[in-house]
């Protein structure tokens, strides 16, 4: 399992360091606010998708898409 954790920038050097004695975590990474952004549009992104999918929400025509651009 993955985790996104919102943490301030002058508590991550300490979290690190408590991540880093806990035996059962294979890798910990500090993501950039850039990287964290997309995974989140990503995730929200495959969502929506999936509501699309089961029909809990209703899909947008790619030409009402088009003409928006």
């Amino acid at each position: 399992m993955k985790i996104l954790l919102e943490i301030p920038d002058s508590k991550v050097k300490f979290f690190m360091e408590v991540l880093k004695n806990f035996s059962f975590i294979k890798k910990a990474t500090p993501l950039s606010d850039i990287k964290a952004e997309l995974i989140q549009n990503m995730r929200e992104a495959v969502e929506e998708i999936n509501m699309v999918k089961s029909d809990k929400k209703k899909a947008n025509d790619a030409s009402d898409f088009l003409e928006r651009l």
